[in-house]
């Protein structure tokens, strides 16, 4: 009997565990976005947030779209985390992504929140989509050169651990700080007005554009894909970039929808 409740603390130990190195990035990146967003805000926005979300603030609802993976209901939303363009090429001309993608998403439910009209539920999703997206947006792999799946596909490894290139930017590099989503949004939180003004200046499509640009800087993968200190040295700081930007111009957005 004492080893059957050994043998089951340890598969409930290792699920958990592994599930939480899945979606470690997700929650700290994607809460520090939304931390950042939920200090900017406009007192009329704060009301508004607060009427339609409740208790429940930017940062928590942020990872939201990646908890309803599971919810086949929401299966239509799968393509729009990311967009595909190809390198020499804009979205207006790359191929069309079928069921939609990120940036076809955000301008969705950007423009149905302006239009108002919808029903408390569907407000609600709406926003935490939006709060969602615009975080992936800003991180390079989830716009992707159309070759790798987003990075997937370019095995490395991390500190020797077994990964890919897309794992290591979604969590690997940030897992590594030991950071709490509240450290890291006070760490890179640190815009001058002349940046907030042309960070929100910036359009939908200029965001996916900039993702873009840095891919050379990801794919900076030694042939024996070793990553490591010197990896993170040189390209944290565009993970920090692309965190506050997000944040800084989901809280633009929320303060003109509202």
């Amino acid at each position: 009997m004492k080893k059957i409740l050994l043998l089951s603390a340890l598969f409930i130990f290792s699920s958990h565990s592994l599930k939480d190195e899945t979606v470690f990035w997700g929650q700290i990146g994607h809460r520090a976005v939304g931390h950042i967003a939920d200090g900017m805000l406009t007192k009329k926005a704060q009301k508004n947030v607060k009427r339609v979300l409740g208790h429940q603030t930017l940062a928590e609802v942020s990872t939201w779209m990646d908890d309803i993976k599971s919810d086949r209901a929401y299966d239509y939303a799968g393509p729009w985390h990311y967009c595909t363009i190809p390198e020499g090429m804009t979205y207006d001309t790359a191929p069309t992504q079928e069921g939609g993608d990120i940036i076809w998403a955000l301008e969705k439910v950007i423009g149905e929140l302006k239009a108002g009209g919808l029903t408390p539920e569907q407000e609600a999703v709406n926003l935490k989509f939006l709060v969602h997206l615009v975080g992936d947006i800003h991180q390079p792999m989830h716009v992707g050169n159309g070759k790798d799946r987003g990075g997937n596909d370019v095995k490395v490894e991390w500190f020797g651990s077994n990964t890919n290139l897309h794992s290591v930017w979604d969590s690997r590099m940030i897992e590594g700080k030991q950071y709490s989503y509240t450290e890291f949004a006070d760490i890179v939180n640190h815009p001058t007005k002349e940046q907030v003004k042309e960070w929100q200046a910036a359009s939908i499509r200029d965001w996916a554009m900039e993702s873009a640009l840095y891919r050379d800087k990801v794919y900076d993968v030694p042939e024996n894909g070793r990553l490591s200190y010197e990896y993170s040295y040189k390209y944290f700081d565009i993970l920090e970039l692309r965190i506050s930007q997000a944040g800084v111009r989901l809280a633009g957005i929320i303060n003109e929808i509202y």
